[in-house]
């Protein structure tokens, strides 16, 4: 990809400005752009598309998904040190990417969006991807202001992602993701393509919104599965005691002798509107 853009090979650019990912921000990059190129299109055609990207450091992904054809990037980044690397890939392709000096948990995404259409695709920094998602599932207007996700996350917070029902891997976040979205996992990335190599596999979820979910209160379901998930090892009638216990199951005809992660994303939308 580098003789597509005419860039220089990241791993030069990482030098050049002394980029070496700071632990304390979350950070690792991706140097292998054919990579990046795999991770932008799981989001789909980018051609003429307006794409926020969380996290962009030195622009492997930033790259991939201009040269895929999207209109415009907004990227959002923590780090100065960043700035001038992504300065070069904004004067390469001019009036196509903006980019943000600041904190993704501060910001207002759907103001940034301004009504237009985007896509969200990001290596999100490892120590606040799962924030940011759950931000990103819980908006009060629905429809949301994006129409895909596409994140690289750690494996096992892929599989919560995804999780459903009798799964060892369900969760609060796999009931708020199966709530709201389609979700499903692309591909797995090796420690080895990262610098430096973490210690876990990741993996790129694609997340796409369902226009008309079940309906239900996000705070209240945030309630019930934070107290459900709370003690996941005891039965509900004893992790949902705080707010409203056997009572609350009868009404929503649920034994109150299951265990949380037995319960589909449809009951805790029950148990949700009836808290």
């Amino acid at each position: 990809m580098a003789a597509l853009d005419g860039l220089p090979p990241l791993r030069d650019v990482i030098a050049r400005h002394g980029l070496d990912a700071k632990k304390a921000l979350g950070q690792n990059f991706i140097l292998d752009l054919n990579l990046t190129q795999k991770v932008a299109r799981t989001a789909g055609s980018l051609e003429g598309a307006t794409v926020i990207e969380v996290g962009p450091g030195p622009g492997g992904l930033t790259r991939a998904i201009l040269a895929l054809g999207a209109k415009k990037i907004i990227a959002i980044e923590r780090d100065p040190r960043c700035l001038p690397a992504l300065q070069e890939i904004s004067d390469h392709y001019p009036g196509r990417l903006e980019v943000i000096e600041g904190d993704a948990l501060k910001i207002d995404f759907r103001d940034l969006a301004k009504g237009e259409p985007v896509k969200i695709i990001a290596n999100l920094p490892y120590n606040v991807g799962t924030q940011l998602l759950v931000n990103w599932l819980l908006p009060a207007q629905w429809p949301p202001f994006w129409q895909s996700l596409t994140l690289m996350f750690q494996k096992e917070v892929g599989q919560r992602i995804v999780a459903r029902e009798d799964d060892n891997h369900y969760g609060r976040l796999g009931v708020l993701c199966g709530w709201r979205t389609e979700a499903h996992m692309a591909f797995d990335i090796p420690p080895q393509a990262f610098t430096p190599p973490p210690k876990v596999t990741s993996t790129v979820v694609h997340l796409e919104p369902i226009e008309k979910p079940l309906p239900c209160d996000a705070d209240k379901l945030e309630k019930v599965t934070l107290a459900a998930f709370g003690q996941r090892r005891k039965m509900l009638r004893q992790s949902l005691k705080p707010i409203g216990g056997e009572a609350l199951l009868a009404r929503a005809e649920i034994d109150p002798q299951r265990r949380a992660e037995t319960l589909s994303v449809e009951e805790f939308c029950r148990l949700a509107n009836l808290v």
